[in-house]
């Protein structure tokens, strides 16, 4: 039986997909190829998908009558639901999209899994949750009811409804709040690719809170790990406390590098594989955003072995490999 994967077109979709097809397992895609950011990097993602396991439909989850067409024909007993709107900043201008996809769209997912009585629904959650959140690092225990964007506020009405949903109608959930994802196909809008494309160009790059700022840094391969190893381990419905404190079969983890580094620190190392220094301009904190993240992976770590493996010494040049050879013929 295949997995359904959302946001197949995304960074970490496209990794996920490959990964899942790699042991075998035919997977069904799907993403509504918005242009938040390049439509073209999307295109391309998928292009790297081709394969008699997979298989892709161009829908938007948001959309109910829309996705239960798209899926009307379909066989899958998983779903990873990965597909959002993304990005902090971006909600201070278009607050309604990020309702419609991580609001309604989540909903939306929960009822074709609840529709097909699916074996397991891992959704994506985020670090932003965490907002404000004064411990450190950050624990999945801590009490996150005080978001500082409406991304995050979205992220969290996830997690409470899928808590729901596992208590209302027993459907195994795990959510996963990922921490800072890089690596090579990365998203346009992330800092490490806004550094790499300028530096390159000889412009400054923006560097907020005058560089004051801790990032649990993660890369991608690392991510899917933990995302398959979580997939294969459905949370049980016998009442036991899950990671997050759920008596539902309902659990969160967060998945980062349980590392978290400082951003002039990162610099610097994306200077030393990009091979020129970069002008800093040093500007104020941005409003929505924290000035630092870190990852207690403790849970994901004793349950399920999650154990990242790749510093950012080492991520950063593969990712500048990859933005080099994939911007050869391209404009950045």
């Amino acid at each position: 039986m295949a997995v359904l994967v959302t946001g197949a077109a995304g960074f970490i979709g496209m990794h996920l997909c490959q990964r899942l097809m790699a042991r075998g397992e035919a997977v069904i895609g799907i993403d509504n190829l918005n242009d938040y950011y390049s439509v073209q990097l999307k295109k391309d993602r998928l292009a790297t998908l081709e394969n008699d396991l997979f298989s892709f439909e161009k829908v938007d989850f948001s959309d109910h009558l829309a996705l239960e067409k798209a899926l009307s024909d379909k066989d899958f007993d998983r779903i990873v639901h990965l597909g959002a709107q993304a990005g902090v900043r971006y909600s201070l201008t278009h607050p309604r999209a990020y309702i419609e996809a991580n609001v309604m769209g989540h909903l939306n997912l929960m009822e074709v899994a609840r529709d097909r009585q699916t074996a397991h629904m891992v959704y994506a959650s985020s670090s932003s949750v965490y907002g404000g959140n004064e411990s450190f690092p950050f624990r999945v225990e801590d009490r996150v009811d005080q978001p500082v964007s409406l991304y995050a506020a979205t992220k969290k009405s996830d997690e409470l409804m899928s808590e729901t949903y596992a208590h209302l109608y027993r459907l195994p959930m795990t959510g996963l709040r990922f921490f800072t994802v890089y690596g090579p196909w990365g998203r346009p809008d992330m800092a490490m690719w806004i550094f790499t494309k300028a530096i390159l160009a000889g412009k400054p790059i923006p560097v907020f809170n005058h560089g004051k700022m801790q990032r649990d840094f993660t890369y991608v391969d690392d991510i899917v790990s933990g995302v398959v190893a979580v997939l294969d381990s459905p949370p049980a419905d016998d009442g036991e406390i899950k990671a997050g404190g759920s008596t539902k079969p309902h659990a969160l983890y967060n998945i980062g590098n349980n590392r978290s580094e400082e951003l002039s620190h990162m610099i610097d190392v994306l200077e030393d594989a990009i091979g020129k220094k970069a002008e800093r301009d040093l500007q104020p904190m941005q409003p929505g955003d924290v000035p630092a993240t870190a990852a207690d992976i403790s849970a994901i770590q004793n349950e399920l072995g999650f154990e990242p493996s790749t510093p950012i010494d080492i991520g950063i040049p593969k990712f500048v490999d990859w933005y080099r050879g994939y911007h050869g013929n391209r404009s950045g």
